[in-house]
């Protein structure tokens, strides 16, 4: 056989631009902007035998990374419903593979993992000016990884790329229970936030790999901003509460919601907040040069929060 014969029956190249997730055994679970990580590596142990100077090394316990995706609204039902229970704390696992794919969208290659749990989700920055679409990451933590051949299948989406947009950054509200709605309306800017979980690996008997336990859920703080002279309303239930000290308790705190809308003002999702109450207020700096709106800074801590994808219209 020639050279130019065998160069002929290699595996053809392909780009990156085309992949999906399966979970539990469900093709249709939509499209991705992003996928990153998911790779496999093992430790390297080295030993040396008493005074000899040579050292000899072999391959210890294999650690799977960790497998970032980053998603708009393109999803379907499984995926959304895991991120759901993920804020529910209910930690469930699921099966699933990355498939990569030809310029045709036939399969090429799998990675498949196993017992999955989601361990961050990060929400974009969102802001009234910004009309572009933003993406949530996830971030989940498998306990195995496999590397498979493709099955040459073609590759089944749930939406349309359409979908992957309707999410922007200048279409939300946010509302807190007990202020005036009229107080919050006009908010500017809702910083990014992350929750996270706590994923412990625990090493028992001769397993190669610890299998992964999820630990406790940490909720951020809320930063979000507003004109100044809306600010009025929030920065006295400030004071009262933290600087004149005559609220308190437990039962007091408040309540909330993030609600993002598509560009028709059709509900997405929703994170609703539970516990909450304002832990600082920060004024911008003031600059005779600025033509900018003067804003307010407001922080606020959460004890809990949950995910309602179910105000989202998925076609």
């Amino acid at each position: 056989m020639t050279a130019s014969q065998n160069a002929s029956q290699q595996p053809r190249t392909y780009a990156a631009a085309h992949f999906a997730l399966e979970l539990d055994g469900k093709k249709d679970v939509g499209l991705f902007r992003s996928i990153e990580g998911g790779g496999v590596k093992a430790d390297v142990m080295t030993y040396q035998y008493g005074a000899m100077y040579d050292r000899w090394r072999q391959l210890g316990k294999p650690k799977f990374e960790d497998i970032k995706l980053q998603i708009g609204m393109a999803m379907s039902k499984p995926f959304y419903d895991w991120i759901q229970e993920f804020f529910g704390g209910e930690g469930v696992r699921k099966n699933g593979a990355i498939v990569a794919a030809d310029f045709y969208y036939k399969e090429r290659a799998r990675r498949e993992f196993k017992n999955a749990l989601i361990k961050e989700v990060t929400f974009p920055k969102l802001d009234a000016q910004d009309k572009n679409a933003v993406y949530m990451n996830v971030t989940i933590a498998p306990e195995e990884i496999e590397f498979k051949a493709g099955k040459g299948e073609r590759l089944v989406v749930a939406n349309g790329m359409h979908n992957q947009k309707l999410w922007t950054a200048c279409n939300f509200r946010l509302a807190i229970d007990g202020i005036d709605e009229s107080a919050t309306k006009r908010v500017t800017k809702i910083d990014s936030f992350t929750i996270k979980q706590d994923i412990l690996d625990y090493h028992m008997g001769g397993a190669r790999a610890p299998t992964k336990s999820r630990g406790r859920i940490d909720y951020p703080n809320i930063v979000f901003y507003l004109p100044e002279s809306d600010a009025e309303p929030l920065i006295k239930h400030f004071a009262t509460r933290a600087i004149k000290g005559e609220v308190r308790g437990h039962s007091t705190q408040r309540s909330g919601i993030i609600q993002t809308y598509d560009n028709e003002m059709k509900p997405l999702f929703a994170v609703e907040f539970f516990e909450a109450d304002l832990l600082s207020v920060t004024p911008d700096k003031s600059d005779a040069s600025s033509e900018e709106i003067k804003q307010v800074k407001f922080e606020m801590y959460v004890e809990r929060m949950s995910f309602d994808w179910m105000a989202m219209e998925v076609v």
